[in-house]
């Protein structure tokens, strides 16, 4: 509801953000479940349901179509490092298997592995294949993507967020979106309108959050801390995620002091 009210148009649950590796497959689907019952069609929902096995990711893709998903978001297998037909292949029986638009999601610093532009051409030619989301810090790479495919572009990291879309990507899936979706929101349809004077100043407004929602420590711990700081408590960590350090978590909290937001 939160996001809803900021004018989000997609919410994506079980993704980086949302711990999806340390919940079990009765939670993820439940989460997804309750996610898309809850949007009632107000809002787009993008399930994660990617994993390194190509079985599970079929799996999980399989039951946010029952579900009534709008969409898949793909995380490239990790830790098991394919080749690049590896990748190919992986991505081309899920997106066979099912009718969903899929979001190919590459962040090679999670995944030990980068799908090369090369690769993302090839899954471009696949229907359903519709996105990727970038989270290679690379704009070259995001440059190379939209000069060979039609995807749909967004920006994994917020901080480039406005650089990717200086040169084609069409918006972001959040971290910081979590604490101040509105904002988010607000650099996104600038630049849409064509306001880059006004994209630039949300930019540069968001830039010290969204450097500490990423840089302070492994996401999502500091954006959790974040919500939890604010009232709005999104639960205990799971081990191996630990939380902030003290000095951390002071910091955290004076950025969000600086930003204008009131702590709890």
């Amino acid at each position: 509801e939160f996001q809803i009210a900021a004018g989000t148009c997609c919410l994506v649950p079980v993704g980086t953000t949302g711990e999806s590796p340390t919940l079990s497959h009765e939670e993820h689907e439940r989460v997804i479940s309750e996610v898309v019952q809850i949007a009632a069609g107000r809002v787009k929902v993008m399930a994660g349901t990617g994993s390194n096995s190509t079985a599970e990711a079929l799996r999980l893709t399989r039951w946010a179509a029952k579900e009534g998903a709008d969409a898949s978001l793909q995380v490239a297998p990790y830790y098991n490092k394919p080749t690049q037909e590896g990748f190919y292949q992986h991505f081309k029986a899920i997106a066979e298997d099912v009718s969903l638009p899929i979001c190919v999601y590459n962040i090679p610093g999670r995944t030990g592995k980068n799908i090369e532009p090369e690769t993302i051409a090839r899954l471009a030619d696949i229907p359903n294949i519709t996105m990727v989301k970038e989270a290679t810090g690379s704009l070259d790479q995001c440059s190379q993507i939209l000069n060979s495919t039609n995807l749909t572009v967004l920006s994994g990291d917020d901080s480039l967020t406005l650089p990717m879309m200086s040169v084609g990507a069409e918006g972001v899936i959040s971290v910081a979106g979590n604490i101040v979706p509105h904002d988010v929101v607000a650099m996104v349809r600038a630049v849409a309108d064509g306001d880059w004077l006004a994209a630039r100043q949300w930019h540069h407004k968001l830039f010290a959050l969204c450097r500490d929602m990423l840089g302070l420590s492994t996401n999502p711990i500091p954006v959790k801390t974040a919500m939890r700081l604010l009232g709005r408590d999104a639960g205990e960590l799971r081990l191996p995620m630990t939380a902030l350090t003290e000095s951390q978590e002071q910091q955290l909290r004076q950025t969000l002091t600086a930003y204008g937001l009131t702590l709890q």
